[in-house]
Order: C-alpha cells, then structure tokens, then sequence
C-alpha cells in the first residue's frame, strides 16, 4: 500500500444477499486499475476500509482469498450510514478502497497443524477467507486436519450456503454447521456452537483453533477449548469490531499500549491476556 490514505478505485461486479432477512450482502469488487490489484498483497484475516465518496468510510474484513484473484469479496452488515449507503449501490457502482490493513491470520504458525475454525453468525467472513486459502489446490497439503464448526441463529442466517455445501461434499474437510433452533425444511444439526464444539470433541495435539463469532459466543467456547487441553498460545481470535480509522491515528481501538488496527486484530489469548481486559 503506497499510501495509506488515498482510497484504491474499484467498481461492484456482483452482489449477493445472503440472508433472509437481507441485511448481509456480499460485495465482489474489481479493480480499476491492474496496477493497483497487483500491489494490493493481503493474507486472510486482514481488513480494509470501504470508501463511499461523500459518505464516509467503514472497517470491513476481507471475505475472499488471495488465491482468487481478480476481485475482492466483502461481507457487510446494513448497520449505520457507510453500510446503509452501500448496500443500496448497484452493479457498476464505483467506490474506493484502502487497505490491506492490520495483521492475518498466523498462516506460517498454521502450517503443518490441525486446524479447527469456530465461527459464529456475520463474524465467519474473515473464517471463510481463510478456509478458501486452506483448501485451494496449491496449499491444502501444508496443513493438517481441518474441522470447521458454523453457527447461526436460524438457517436464514447461515451466509455463504453454496460454499458450505461445496465443503460439505469433500472429504478434506470436517464441516459442522449448527443453528440454534431450526424450521420445518431443517435437516441439519441444532445447538448452540459452544455445544457443538464439546461434541465435536476435536483433539489438542499438534492443533490451533481459530474462533471468530460474536463476544457471547467466544465467552462460552473458550472453556470447552481449555477443557480439551488447547493452551492460550494455540487458541487464535480476531478483535475487528475494534476498528475504526485503520492505521491507528483516531486512537478509537487502542487497548492498553496496542493500537488493535496495527497490532491486530488477530491475537492469540495469550497476547490478549497480556493486555488490559477492556477488549
């Protein structure tokens, strides 16, 4: 990123509603420019800000992968104006965005683990990244087993259900999706994540878990993880919600002596527990 605070042009190609009650779209985004998609180098877990010209902007987790290139994906919640603004945007539009920013998942530190991935409702985006990475043909075999468990409230609310069917139907993959309470066309499993995490029971030895999902939802998996033997090294979060301005200037997601948009916003619980417990 050359500079930080000068938005890339990009134009939506795609956008797909992802839940029933369409407040989550997905946006495919192009770029412009093929020098700008050429420098922009990102891993999952990282972010970038969405720039909506007169609008202002808003801190958005990367949805695709680096192994897709060609676009950028972006998962957004219809929430407050910058959200609001661009899920009324058609294809075609042109908008701006700055990134990449902040840290990844610790890919290097994943490879040649077993890998389980716990997420929960809207948060699974930058999980999806990171999944997509793990199974492309190119990177698969640097990683170990990899159990992912999905939660959502309903099935409506499940987000990308053409990939996780896809998942559903290889064999390299143990995919667990769970909904709190299901309807009459549900065949699948019911419970809440943490719930299914027990019963998943996945084994500590040589492995990393990944969670991301909302603050209630971690509050309750965390001790499952610690029963199964994973050390604070070995459990990975990411603390996105934190993020504002992107490059640590605004001062709105410090924690401690970390500013999380730099230092973050992954962390392992042991980094976490190294901070001050305002996160």
């Amino acid at each position: 990123m050359l500079n930080p605070y000068i938005p890339i042009p990009v134009e939506v190609v795609n956008i797909v509603t992802e839940v029933d009650t369409k407040d989550i779209k997905t946006f495919r985004f192009a770029f412009i420019n093929s020098e700008d998609e050429a420098n922009f180098k990102y891993l999952p877990g990282q972010f970038a800000e969405l720039s909506i010209f007169g609008k202002g902007e808003s801190p958005i987790g990367i949805a695709s992968s680096p192994t897709q290139p060609g676009y950028l994906e972006f998962t957004v919640q219809k929430a407050g104006i910058v959200t609001s603004t661009l899920h009324d945007l058609e294809v075609g539009t042109r908008m701006g965005v700055r990134g990449p920013m902040g840290n990844s998942w610790p890919i290097d530190y994943l490879e040649g683990k077993n890998i389980v991935v716990v997420g929960g409702g809207f948060a699974f985006t930058t999980l999806r990244s990171l999944i997509v990475y793990i199974l492309h043909k190119d990177n698969r075999s640097r990683f170990g087993n990899i159990t992912v468990v999905y939660g959502a409230r309903t099935p409506g609310l499940l987000i990308y259900k053409d990939e996780l069917a896809a998942w559903e139907a290889r064999d390299d993959i143990n995919l667990n999706v769970t909904v709190d309470k299901g309807d009459e066309s549900w065949k699948g499993r019911e419970g809440f994540v943490p719930t299914v995490c027990k019963e998943v029971a996945p084994s500590s030895e040589n492995a990393v878990t990944v969670i991301c999902g909302p603050p209630v939802m971690i509050r309750f998996t965390l001790p499952v993880f610690f029963d199964l033997g994973f050390s604070k090294e070995n459990i990975i979060t990411s603390l996105e919600m934190r993020m504002k301005c992107g490059i640590g200037k605004c001062g709105r997601c410090n924690v401690g002596n970390k500013f999380v948009c730099k230092d973050g916003p992954v962390f392992s619980l042991a980094e976490l527990d190294k901070l001050t417990k305002e996160y």
